[in-house]
């Protein structure tokens, strides 16, 4: 029979420092999801992690028993399984060329996704743009989709650790969510639940990602490989630059048609460079040699592509939405756009109805800011520098508030060197 503890005394202990058992652990998690912990009960305990911290040990544990709380995936298919997982930023579209060039490659990818919130978007709000396409598979259409195409992204089915679900909902409301402890064993806990022999992922740094330094970044990167580590999963992590937007389309629709350039083997040289870097990555914990920036270039992922849209009711030749107003904003003198503030780009297509400030909030799918220069592009005064789109005109004066000072003209643009600032591996 398992142990039976007080919650009172599972806070007591994290608040004065102590480290968690693991039958601590396993009970309250457990106890949370049936609800017979109440929310303020971990709200408390929630804090006390987020103060005092967790061993990487009790991380480990922790996330164990948040994968225990529901169901695992069992991805039977004859190719080797990795996924990816990005802790966010602007213009991050990256799953999209990036899943079905790995699968373009001899490997599947499950990749279960989510929604945008704030300032960073989210990969269904992007695909959900495209005429008839659907994010929730069951696990039967998810594991057919993987043998027939290689790739899907979809929805977390509802079964996939339910305990993370309600915590990650209640360290939103409490000021917890930037925890790492809390952070790793949510990211984590999701994609062990999965199923996929191997993960890479995207630990990105700049104002506009999550975590504001590289040190932050590192930290929750060893963080996330640790765990997968304990759990036997081949793991490992980039640490991405995210001071700038990535690529020059933020926004759903608007991110999507960026993505299919990039698959036609076109698109943003950033763009390119990062999925091509993740994908090599993902290959080599897969075991694949062949070469992803030569599959990329031909536009050899196209197909796969089409294909995974397809299969979940896309259109992958349907128009996409276009918003009804578009603002262009004009570059203020002559010279080279020096810089462009990531945060302040993605607040401002947040604003113009990209993104949602709480879950429940309804996205438009034309809206975003395109970027028509970025750092090191010459620019002329009076020319389009971005053009704000939107269904909702009034967003506009705000949108153009939020990008006050987010863009600086210059003689010259600092050189910014690979996106790619190290790589973490278990």
């Amino acid at each position: 029979m398992a142990e039976h503890f007080a919650a009172v005394d599972v806070i007591r202990a994290k608040r004065d420092g102590k480290r968690l058992t693991d039958p601590q652990i396993d009970w309250v998690i457990d106890a949370y999801t049936r609800g017979v912990v109440a929310d303020e009960q971990m709200s408390a305990l929630a804090m006390a992690i987020f103060l005092n911290g967790m061993e990487s040990a009790e991380t480990a544990r922790w996330t164990r028993a948040m994968v225990a709380s529901g169901e695992r995936l069992s991805l039977s298919v004859d190719r080797p399984t990795v996924d990816k997982h990005s802790t966010g930023g602007v213009g991050d579209k990256i799953t999209l060329p990036l899943a079905p060039l790995v699968a373009a490659c001899g490997a599947a990818v499950p990749q279960l996704s989510g929604r945008g919130l704030g300032h960073t978007g989210g990969t269904l709000d992007k695909l959900e743009s495209i005429p008839g396409w659907r994010a929730q598979l069951t696990t039967e259409e998810i594991a057919e989709q993987l043998t027939k195409v290689g790739a899907v992204v979809c929805a977390a089915t509802e079964g996939l650790a339910p305990a993370d679900r309600k915590l990650y909902a209640l360290r939103d409301v409490t000021g917890t969510v930037e925890a790492i402890p809390l952070i790793a064993s949510s990211i984590m806990s999701k994609k062990i639940a999965e199923g996929a022999d191997a993960l890479v992922l995207d630990v990105k740094f700049g104002s506009g990602a999550f975590m504001k330094s590289a040190d932050d970044a590192r930290r929750l990167a060893e963080a996330l490989v640790g765990i997968g580590v304990d759990h036997g999963l081949k793991v490992s992590a980039l640490l991405t630059d995210m001071s700038v937007p990535l690529g020059r389309a933020v926004g759903n629709a608007l991110e999507v048609a960026e993505s299919v350039d990039v698959l036609r083997g076109g698109g943003p040289a950033d763009v390119v460079e990062l999925t091509v870097a993740l994908a090599r990555e993902m290959l080599s914990l897969a075991g694949i040699s062949t070469d992803p920036a030569e599959v990329l270039a031909s536009g050899g992922a196209y197909d796969t592509w089409a294909q995974m849209i397809s299969a979940q009711g896309g259109d992958p030749d349907a128009e996409l939405p276009r918003a009804q107003h578009v603002h262009v904003v004009e570059a203020p003198e002559d010279g080279v756009l020096a810089t462009l503030d990531a945060y302040s780009v993605g607040v401002a297509g947040w604003r113009l109805g990209a993104g949602r400030a709480r879950k429940e909030d309804p996205v438009q799918a034309g809206a975003g800011v395109l970027c028509l220069a970025k750092p090191g592009d010459e620019v002329r005064k009076g020319e389009p520098l971005l053009e704000l789109h939107t269904d909702t005109p009034d967003a506009i004066p705000a949108a153009l508030r939020d990008l006050e000072g987010s863009y600086t003209v210059a003689g010259s643009a600092p050189v910014r060197d690979s996106l790619v600032l190290d790589v973490i591996r278990g």
